[in-house]
């Protein structure tokens, strides 16, 4: 296991991380060809990604000084340049590192045990405002090491971003919280607009591809309570093609 933070670590390497979290690099997967192929150009002919542009260099420092991560840079998005060119980013919530291991997923997976950043509410709030944003995407790890899976810390970073910027729309990717209802009523009732939770893929394949704490039922029954409790948001749910 390596322990120096800024020393390389390879795809499917334990290593432990800068707040001694010990963790897998790019998740748990089940032969080592997957774990190389997402180093892979897998774009098909004609959609490879667009060069970094000008304001790649404004996002990439704008997340790097208020210590943030983002799902474009933990999951190897092949489409992150032609993203933060235009000043857009996905903020992940709660550290880089997932208490869970789906398949499908690059970003890196062990228990952080109960590390959080209490200044990423704040942090969170004052990158969106420098990137005059009028849409917002939150996602986040999954925390099952919290006792309330960071329904909490998750709601006071909306809270934080409405704070210094009243009009954004903000759209929380939340995780499912094991289901709890008060950690999903606790998020909604942060002022988000949005509440999304992936069922990532038909049910007949839900068990190949998610951990299994994850489920399609589950999924479904988190956002069927979140609108039952507030009518008036959206609830939103995205799958993948191409597993089978």
């Amino acid at each position: 296991m390596s322990n120096n933070p800024s020393q390389r670590v390879s795809s499917g390497e334990k290593y432990r991380n800068e707040h001694g979290t010990a963790a897998i690099k790019d998740g748990m997967k089940q032969r080592k060809a997957q774990a190389e192929a997402l180093h892979l150009n897998a774009s098909p002919n004609g959609c490879e990604p667009r060069s970094p542009g000008k304001r790649f260099e404004a996002v990439k420092k704008n997340v790097a000084t208020h210590r943030l991560s983002t799902v474009c840079a933990e999951s190897h998005c092949p489409n992150m340049g032609e993203c933060w060119s235009n000043g857009t980013a996905t903020i992940m919530l709660m550290g880089s590192v997932c208490t869970r291991a789906c398949r499908f997923c690059a970003v890196d997976t062990g228990n952080p045990k109960g590390w959080l950043d209490h200044e990423e509410p704040e942090n969170t709030a004052k990158s969106v405002e420098l990137m005059g944003l009028r849409y917002i995407v939150l996602t986040s790890v999954d925390r099952d090491d919290l006792d309330d899976g960071g329904a909490t810390h998750y709601a006071n970073c909306i809270r934080a971003i409405k704070a210094r910027t009243p009009g954004v729309v903000v759209e929380a990717l939340t995780p499912d919280f094991d289901g709890e209802l008060t950690a999903i009523e606790r998020v909604v009732d942060s002022g988000l607009e949005v509440f999304a939770q992936n069922v990532e893929t038909v049910e007949r394949l839900t068990g190949r591809v998610r951990d299994r704490r994850a489920g399609y039922r589950k999924t479904l029954d988190v956002l069927a309570h979140a609108k039952r409790y507030r009518p008036d948001i959206i609830t939103k749910t995205s799958l993948m093609l191409g597993f089978g």
